[in-house]
């Protein structure tokens, strides 16, 4: 499996991509992270058309168990960010 690509390299990939130059790239990106997590964090959703849609669920109260000492415990209802993945980009893997 290769490396995961680094924000760095995300945003020189970026710019040339753009036709820009690295600043702005990064802008660029840091906008769109800034605008999916206030959306996502509000209990809304973001589709990234070819990529997927990235939205919150909520979990509800549950017992849970401890699996080192098998002591079960409740957990309070939390969220869970969940990204499911285009049809498209599966498609384009799967090729």
């Amino acid at each position: 499996m290769a490396k995961p690509m680094t924000k760095t390299q995300l945003v020189a990939a970026l710019a040339e991509k753009m036709e820009a130059d690295k600043k702005t790239a990064g802008a660029a990106l840091d906008s769109l992270v800034d605008i999916i997590t206030s959306e996502v964090a509000d209990g809304g959703a973001v589709t990234l058309p070819g990529v997927g849609k990235i939205y919150c669920r909520e979990r509800p109260e549950r017992m849970v168990r401890n699996p080192a000492t098998g002591e079960q415990f409740k957990k309070e209802a939390d969220k869970q960010v969940k990204v499911t993945i285009a049809k498209a980009l599966k498609d384009s893997v799967n090729a």
